[in-house]
């Protein structure tokens, strides 16, 4: 059987080791067939990326700091090199200071806010400038996000507002480029067990409550949430945008 993306090529920016969940949708789309860009943010991390992509079909792996403009101007000019169409863009990149999540939401200061906001929510809106030119044929581009969007969380904090803006920041991009077919979504992932999680207060507490609360009584894996990532990239959900897919066990209904 055919792989769902045959053909196509994705840029996955947000990839730190290989428990994060931008690696887990990686591996889900090479093995439907996909061309991977990796986007990395400093040497460091491009070593480690190139340690754990060995098996995976990467065709090319770009610098991003998405706090520099120049650097997003640069990812236009490495993706315009490749000299082929774009079909999705996957966005998993999120960050706060981790004494902003350590405190009470009331006591976070001006910097803080602005850039857990920046990286966290704006860096969607400016790889999806960068990108969306060479989606010529349409495409999907989608991030993460998670449920201290809508409902507070112990310990999210600022991260929630951010992921708040990050939510809304789809929608409108969404509205924008519907015209050119390419369809904009979030996916909402339970609490994974990732390097930038650890940095949230009692993550264990929220693991062991997924296990024993959430419907399906199991704590996300990062293959599932790449799994509703190839659903999100392929013409399976070609009539959706502006959305938000859950993938937590059903932790949302709780």
């Amino acid at each position: 059987m055919p792989g769902l993306l045959d053909g196509q090529t994705a840029v996955i920016a947000g990839i730190a080791n290989k428990w994060s969940i931008a690696f887990g949708i990686a591996e889900s789309f090479a093995r439907e067939g996909a061309s991977l860009v990796l986007t990395y943010l400093n040497e460091k991390q491009r070593e480690t990326i190139e340690s754990i992509v060995g098996h995976l079909p990467v065709i090319k792996l770009i610098p991003c700091d998405v706090s520099k403009d120049e650097e997003i101007v640069a990812l236009t000019e490495h993706l315009r090199a490749l000299g082929r169409p774009i079909n999705a863009l996957v966005h998993s990149l999120a960050f706060a200071n981790r004494e902003d999540l350590g405190r009470p939401f009331v006591e976070t200061d001006r910097d803080g806010f602005l850039l857990a906001h920046s990286i966290s929510a704006y860096s969607l809106v400016a790889m999806s400038r960068a990108v969306a030119p060479f989606m010529t044929e349409g495409g999907s581009i989608m991030t993460l996000s998670y449920l201290g969007s809508i409902r507070v969380r112990q310990n999210y904090n600022v991260m929630g507002v951010a992921k708040a803006a990050l939510e809304a920041s789809v929608r409108y991009l969404a509205n924008d480029l519907g015209p050119s077919k390419i369809r904009v979504n979030t996916i909402s992932a339970g609490a994974v067990k990732t390097a930038s999680a650890r940095a949230v207060k009692d993550l264990s507490v929220m693991l062991d409550a997924t296990k024993e609360h959430s419907p399906l009584r199991h704590v996300t894996e990062s293959g599932e949430v790449g799994d509703a990532a190839v659903f999100l990239a392929s013409r399976l959900s070609r009539g959706m945008t502006g959305n938000v897919l859950f993938v937590d066990s059903g932790m949302h209904l709780m």
